[in-house]
């Protein structure tokens, strides 16, 4: 599951897409990672203010990593429309 997220909303997307293929409530989530739903609903939905440390810890209880790399280019990004 090779995914590229440039956005917290992308971010949260995959690991929506992660936690349902897996069959996992957002609830049953929160308790595997000592969280509240609504922490994991934020998450998901790529809101502002979400700890990093938060991210990593759901991350691993979904079996996910973080992969840091130079950014590639895509016709898609709004930097390349200006």
């Amino acid at each position: 599951m090779d995914q590229i997220a440039r956005t917290a909303k992308q971010l949260g997307a995959a690991i929506r897409r992660r936690r349902r293929s897996l069959g996992l409530s957002q609830a049953a989530l929160g308790e595997r990672t000592h969280l509240r739903q609504a922490t994991i609903s934020a998450l998901e939905n790529g809101e502002p203010g979400t700890q990093l440390r938060t991210m990593i810890d759901v991350m691993a209880a979904l079996g996910l990593e973080v992969v840091v790399r130079e950014r590639t280019k895509s016709g898609a990004d709004i930097e390349d429309i200006f």
